[in-house]
């Protein structure tokens, strides 16, 4: 590999590293926010839009209460597939793509890590953005879904 090439490839790896830290940070001070702001009740913003504090043991949505520890573990996987995956990158939207799901992978990771709950790696996620016709989120999970699609869009395009 020549050295353009390889400056090429640490400025994307820069990208992934930036875009999951921002998301990260993000993630963790909206989660903080709400943790503090929403003990008291819900806040509504405009239309169906509103902050809800939801603790998340199961999967995405909801989904499979009770098997954070197991969701966790999938999540380790799939982080670790998708930074095997990232080696061949090569577009800035890739690599803001990846550093989207990367981030949001290890904001709700970091939950299951170290908020309150049971069973390892059963911590509760903190979901609090609710739309009121869509399972309630967080930026961690609004991240992994941008980045995802524009993951499949790069993946679609280069083929």
């Amino acid at each position: 590999m020549s050295s353009v090439e390889l400056g090429a490839k640490a400025r994307l790896t820069t990208v992934v590293v930036a875009v999951a830290g921002l998301v990260i940070v993000a993630d963790q001070i909206t989660k903080w926010w709400a943790t503090r702001a929403l003990t008291d009740g819900d806040i509504d913003v405009v239309w169906t839009l509103r902050f809800r504090l939801v603790r998340n043991h199961g999967a995405a949505f909801s989904l499979a209460g009770g098997r954070g520890g197991l969701v966790a573990i999938l999540a380790i996987a799939i982080v670790v597939g998708l930074i095997a995956f990232g080696r061949g990158i090569d577009s800035k939207v890739g690599a803001v793509s990846l550093g989207l799901v990367l981030g949001g992978a290890v904001g709700n990771l970091l939950d299951r890590l170290f908020r309150e709950g049971s069973g390892f790696l059963g911590g509760g996620v903190v979901d609090f953005v609710d739309l009121q016709w869509w399972p309630v989120f967080n930026v961690a999970d609004a991240a992994v879904v941008i980045g995802g699609l524009l993951l499949v869009f790069v993946v679609v395009r280069t083929t």
